[in-house]
């Protein structure tokens, strides 16, 4: 009690006026990368706070009242509820993070305030990774980590240069760093986060979705963002067979196709193998729902996963973190042959008095022709025959979509043409459904995995055939056989903007661009992606034999013994005190010994000087200049002004890269 009481009634220490711009820098650094995802109006209070608090330094003015400050925090935090309709979540609670980190210094007066924003930078820079979890926000990351240290470091250790200061933090993590990889390599992985993200920490994920209205695929093929990424264990199969199965389709309403097969409608998936099996590794980026998105038709699936009625490979949980996992798929194949009564039925189920015209001609067809594989043929000559164009920029189509698409427009993408031939086929009595996922990809020649793209989305058909199962049918590759053979960019017409990433493309580019996605494959692979399946490969190719979690932590608490010693070592080793003119003039001599004069230890300045100019002459004039300064401040009545000019010789010495004019 009586502690506590004198802890109060001890004076607070104040704050240096140098630590102010050191305290506004922290605010400023870990709440910049967060301008991307807040209102622009919560970013433009922030930085208007942060300006505001550096205008009355520079100004030496007063801070505002601590009950006006309380005020605005109070129509600040109401104002991001009203946005957010929320405080809690995610986005909300990183809001109100950068909103107090920003309006903090305002108040800040003691050391104890200056901790707050301290402990708060610490704090907001880990919500980065809610948004983004890649290289350069590592980077960020790890760049203002050491200014939030040098600021602790200069509220307690008072005036230094801030190049000390920063070098002084730089290299307190560089201490730690050995220890961190020593955790990050031994630590038991377990599978998922540890611990509980908010509800909303996932959104904005994109893909593919459970339904196709008109332009949902357009606007991923706008996207340039990866996909997924695979490496196949033998020979890549030809891009005309890498269709990337994702949700099926199989209910129309006139306007959208949605998912949702019953599982009590379908029989459980037959297949049978015609081709070789094709193993591969996926690494599968988050898009909030269970498909995996293997290659059509997938026969041997990861663990907690499995294979739906409609051959889709689903997980038990949405992917909502990247996910690495191997799988085998066959391009030649037989599936369900035999067909469940109800799911025949529900493929060629169509919205009643839509689209006349086309049911008409599908009528006519089914009364000329005698087998489903005729009538398909005959859908597909029709694409070829007539004027149909393969466009990202199709006119808009009313309540007869259809109709107007086969007899009036004619333009459109994938999505419109599996459309018109999926209603074509069912009016026609074929069984048909509409398949959705990704086409091709792009092999990157530094690591060599295939690379897919939102731009490689795609839309499909498939037929069912009595004794031949569920077929493929591709009616876009009858309209722009480019676009399965060569991508998007080959099949669109010639005056047509590219989508996203491709109008930027040039071999330099390309270059540079497949240099950096491999660095970051490699970054997602073994740090992001470090699950306990890639910590037991890695294990073991240590000669870790049969690593489970007591060996693992036995090496931990081994090996973490091992690093603190080392460290304590380097630490509680008695160090001679070197004085900043030692320092600058020893650093002097070293950058002199790397061009070929090296300085006995007997040797003075300034005879170490005279012997510079006899050998070096080009070399004796800045080797006076600094011998005189060092002297002046070791020697003399030298100042600051003398060991600044001391350190400026050492920058003006030439490199040993670079002759000496």
């Amino acid at each position: 009690m009586a502690k506590n009481r004198t802890e109060r009634l001890r004076p607070q220490v104040l704050i240096e006026r140098g630590d102010v711009p050191w305290l506004i820098a922290v605010a400023a650094a870990t709440s910049v990368p967060h301008a991307a995802h807040l209102p622009a109006w919560l970013t433009a209070l922030a930085a208007a706070a942060m300006l505001g608090r550096l205008w009355s330094w520079q100004r030496n003015a007063r801070l505002p009242p601590r009950w006006l400050l309380s005020i605005f925090a109070v129509v600040g935090v109401t104002a991001i509820g009203w946005q957010f309709r929320t405080l809690l979540g995610r986005d909300a609670g990183v809001a109100l993070l950068v909103f107090f980190v920003a309006l903090k210094p305002m108040e800040i007066h003691t050391r104890r305030d200056a901790l707050v924003v301290v402990m708060l930078g610490y704090f907001l820079l880990l919500t980065h990774y809610f948004y983004s979890e890649s290289i350069p926000t590592a980077l960020w990351m790890l760049a203002a980590a050491t200014l939030v240290t040098g600021t602790l470091l200069r509220l307690y250790g008072g005036h230094q240069p801030a190049r000390e200061i920063l070098g002084y933090a730089a290299r307190l993590l560089a201490q730690a760093a050995p220890l961190m990889i020593v955790l990050f390599v031994l630590f038991p992985r377990v599978e998922g986060p540890l611990w509980g993200l908010p509800r909303d920490a996932h959104a904005g994920l994109t893909g593919l979705s459970d339904t196709m209205a008109p332009g949902s695929i357009n606007n991923l093929i706008q996207s340039g963002e990866i996909a997924f990424r695979v490496r196949f264990v033998a020979e890549i199969p030809k891009k005309s067979s890498l269709y990337w199965r994702g949700p099926v389709l199989d209910d129309y309403d006139g306007q959208t196709w949605r998912g949702g097969l019953p599982r009590s409608a379908a029989l459980p998936p037959d297949i049978e193998m015609r081709g070789e099996r094709i193993d591969y590794v996926s690494t599968l980026e988050p898009h909030g729902k269970r498909w995996l998105l293997a290659l059509d038709l997938p026969v041997s699936l990861p663990r907690d996963s499995a294979l739906s009625p409609a051959f889709v490979a689903v997980s038990r949980e949405p992917i909502v973190q990247r996910r690495r996992y191997a799988l085998a798929s066959t391009t030649a194949y037989t599936v369900n042959a035999q067909e469940a009564r109800q799911t025949l039925q529900r493929a060629l189920r169509l919205p009643p008095s839509v689209n006349p015209r086309t049911r008409e001609l599908a009528r006519s067809w089914a009364a000329e022709l005698e087998t489903p594989e005729r009538i398909s043929d005959r859908a597909l000559a029709l694409f070829r025959r007539e004027d149909f164009v393969y466009t990202l920029q199709p006119p808009l189509l009313g309540a007869n979509a259809v109709d107007e698409f086969l007899f009036s427009t004619r333009r459109g993408f994938c999505e419109h043409f599996a459309s018109a031939y999926v209603f074509l086929m069912r009016a026609a009595g074929v069984p048909a459904r509409v398949v959705t996922g990704y086409m091709g990809g792009e092999v990157n020649p530094v690591d060599g995995y295939l690379t897919v793209r939102q731009s490689d989305a795609h839309a499909w058909a498939e037929i069912w055939v009595a004794g031949r199962g569920w077929l493929r049918v591709d009616p876009t590759a009858a309209v722009a056989p480019s676009r399965i053979e060569s991508g998007v960019a080959s099949a669109l017409p010639a005056a047509e903007p590219l989508p996203g990433l491709l109008r930027f493309d040039n071999p330099w580019l390309r270059a540079l661009r497949y240099r950096w996605e491999a660095a970051g494959n490699a970054w997602n692979q073994w740090v992001l992606g470090y699950n306990p399946d890639r910590q037991y490969e890695l294990l073991t190719r240590l000669g870790l034999e049969e690593p489970d979690w007591r060996k693992m932590t036995a090496w931990l608490a081994g090996l973490t013994a091992i690093v603190l010693l080392v460290l304590s070592f380097g630490m509680l080793r008695p160090r001679r005190a070197e004085l900043p003119e030692q320092l600058a003039w020893r650093q002097f001599c070293q950058r002199l010994a790397r061009l070929g004069v090296v300085r006995a230890e007997w040797e003075g300045p300034q005879a170490f000087a005279q012997r510079v100019s006899h050998e070096r002459p080009e070399l004796g004039p800045l080797t006076h200049e600094a011998a005189k300064n060092f002297a002046a401040i070791r020697y003399g009545a030298g100042g600051p002004d003398e060991l600044k000019r001391l350190r400026a010789c050492c920058r003006r010495l030439p490199s040993r890269w670079r002759k000496t004019n």
